[in-house]
């Protein structure tokens, strides 16, 4: 059974910084890429950072110089680092891993930041 267990959301004031973690267990397929997405209230789901098993990496233009995804293939867990937080970070935060067959979502960590 896939499961996906993320960490290190929390509640960081505006300028501040967090590390997400999620780390995937019970696959067995190659992982094509990890990434996280978050969801603010009232908003659509949307991309923040993608890396591939080869270590190339998509990330959104709105945190672009502000957060670095990366990755560690053996333990199949990927990090985001968060630094210089904005108020308009403010989300849940999710994981998602793609696989060739398939397509797997964390349960989603929140993030607050504040002004």
């Amino acid at each position: 059974q896939v499961q996906l267990v993320e960490s290190g959301g929390g509640l960081v004031q505006a300028g501040g910084s967090l590390r997400l973690s999620c780390a995937a267990s019970g696959i067995i397929f190659r992982i094509n890429s990890m990434g996280w997405y978050r969801q603010a209230p009232g908003k659509q789901r949307e991309l923040v950072a993608t890396i591939t098993s080869a270590g190339s990496t998509n990330v959104a233009n709105s945190v672009k110089g502000r957060f670095t995804i990366s990755r560690d293939n053996a333990k199949n867990t990927v990090y985001l680092q968060m630094n210089s937080l904005k108020p308009e970070d403010t989300a849940v935060y999710y994981c998602n891993v793609q696989l060739i067959v398939a397509n797997y979502w964390g349960k989603g960590t929140s993030v607050t930041v504040s002004s």
